[in-house]
């Protein structure tokens, strides 16, 4: 097993391909990062992050296996698309199941990816009414530790950050979520 450290993603994922897990793992470590953004931007559909962390692993690893150079993109782009789509995949089959008649919040036809300038000011905009929401619901602590969520920072840190136990954080997640739920589906 080669260091793997210094190598560009492409020419690990040909290692990986030939069996080199080291190669597998070094790209998992480089992605993480992305998938765990990726999805906490659903944060509000229903699913636990950490499940939706999981699928986008699952498309990571199909990227590490689908992925080749003849395409013309680059693994980074690739790797993106198909841990998005696997989320996106993984909402609509949730989405589906839902009982009740309830409308899911999620449409994956209406979200972009901020390609144009036009793109970025709009997720600009949307990114401060959502704040102002988070503001106007949310109780102090629960903002704080949404926002610190959001950010990316895990329970650990998030605990540290506000000094509070695991357990007030994750109830504090778990309401926040259930008062965003109602706020976003009154409009």
């Amino acid at each position: 097993m080669q260091d793997c450290g210094n190598e560009r993603d492409e020419v690990l994922v040909e290692r990986a391909k030939e069996g080199d897990g080291g190669a597998t793992e070094e790209l998992c470590r480089r992605y993480m990062r992305m998938v765990r953004a990726r999805a906490r931007r659903f944060f509000l559909e229903g699913m636990e992050t950490e499940d939706l962390v999981q699928e986008g692993m699952i498309g990571l690893y199909g990227a590490i296996g689908d992925y080749s150079p003849a395409t013309g993109k680059s693994f980074k782009n690739f790797a993106y698309l198909c841990v998005t789509r696997r989320i996106y995949d993984i909402l609509r089959a949730a989405g589906r199941r839902r009982d009740g008649g309830e409308r899911a919040l999620f449409d994956p036809e209406t979200l972009s990816e901020g390609e144009t300038p036009e793109e970025l000011l709009l997720d600009d905009e949307n990114r401060a009414e959502f704040r102002m929401k988070l503001l106007k619901e949310l109780s102090d602590f629960e903002f704080r530790v949404v926002t610190m969520y959001l950010e990316g920072m895990s329970y650990a840190q998030i605990c540290e950050a506000t000094g509070r136990d695991f357990k007030s954080v994750d109830n504090a997640l778990a309401r926040s979520k259930r008062k965003l739920q109602r706020a976003f589906s009154r409009g």
